[in-house]
């Protein structure tokens, strides 16, 4: 299902109201700037003029007039941010403000939805997916190294669990804070409770706050999901939905190999992670299974996908959620 009109409107109004809050902020800091500064009012008053005039210029087909125009132009803005800035203010403190640079607060980029319009999207359509509230704690403000061993070595190396850890944790952020420019795609493998899920939600977080696309699927909710657009009939499959999952900024799938797993699962494995693969979309996996069971568990084609396009995260250690029950009976007591 997609928006409804109604859904729609409600969106483009929080963008209009969006772009009245922020005029209305410049506003302020613009009589505020008039107040202490002699002569930036007349200053603004020039450009004004400044670009009327161009644009009969232009009109009249006088680019060199244009052109001295623009160099005018110049002039007053480097006096203007001169004035600005011996006043204690910053150079752009007048302009107007975004809350989303990219489309400036208006939703759409040359005809198309921005990825902040796509966000607001997916909150509307799958907020029984509760990822929000999984958010609230899965974050990386939330994340400690202390619930890993600093004893324990991890299993063909010299460092701990806990070091080990520490370099993991500081690779998601990279991946979080580089997402832009390089994406990427990770499986993060290990024990039951060792923090792979959180870990997948810390990042997602992050992207999250930068208005990138974010759909989280437990791994049976995602055949299921296509399942049904396949079979079903379009009005009660959520067709929509499952486009998001195939064109999101970033899709995590989680616990992978809990799922009923049959010929079905394995070529609707292989159609999404080929589809990201293709649109150049990211992709995080969480499972169980490690790499060599990945690889017996579904087709040789879905094996291939995941090794040559995925990087393998190890999490290891013990369930941390043992870990939080021992240091609660500590805190209050206990043994």
């Amino acid at each position: 299902m997609g928006l409804s009109n109604s859904q729609y409107d409600a969106i483009m109004r929080e963008y209009d109201g969006r772009q009245s809050r922020r005029r209305q902020e410049q506003r302020k800091r613009q009589e505020e700037a008039y107040e202490r500064i002699p002569g930036l009012k007349e200053l603004d008053g020039q450009m004004a003029g400044l670009a009327a005039r161009q644009a009969r210029r232009l009109l009249e087909g006088k680019e060199r007039a244009v052109e001295e125009l623009r160099e005018e132009g110049v002039r007053i803005g480097k006096e203007r941010a001169r004035l600005l800035m011996e006043a204690g203010f910053p150079a752009d403190y007048l302009e107007l403000r975004y809350d989303c640079p990219l489309c400036r607060d208006k939703g759409y980029v040359e005809g198309r939805k921005c990825r902040c319009f796509r966000q607001k999207e997916l909150e509307l359509l799958y907020r029984q997916s509760q990822i929000r509230e999984r958010l609230e704690t899965e974050n990386f403000a939330a994340c400690t190294e202390s619930c890993y061993s600093d004893e324990q070595l991890v299993e063909g190396g010299r460092q701990t669990v806990r070091q080990y850890m520490h370099g993991v944790i500081a690779g998601c952020r990279r991946f979080a804070e580089r997402f832009g420019e390089e994406g990427g795609n990770l499986v993060f493998y290990g024990g039951t409770g060792v923090g792979k899920t959180f870990l997948a939600g810390c990042i997602a977080r992050e992207l999250i706050e930068a208005y990138y696309s974010v759909v989280y699927l437990s791994a049976a909710d995602l055949f299921e999901m296509l399942a049904k657009e396949r079979f079903g009939r379009e009005e009660e499959t959520g067709s929509h939905m499952a486009r998001l999952a195939l064109e999101c900024d970033l899709l995590i799938v989680d616990d992978l190999g809990t799922e009923l797993s049959n010929s079905f699962s394995n070529s609707q494995l292989f159609y999404c992670l080929n589809e990201r693969l293709l649109q150049k979309k990211s992709t995080i996996i969480t499972t169980n299974l490690t790499p060599g069971q990945l690889g017996r568990e579904y087709s040789e084609r879905v094996g291939s996908r995941l090794i040559e396009n995925f990087r393998f995260v190890s999490i290891p250690g013990a369930d941390i959620r043992i870990w939080k029950q021992r240091e609660q009976r500590k805190k209050h007591g206990g043994l």
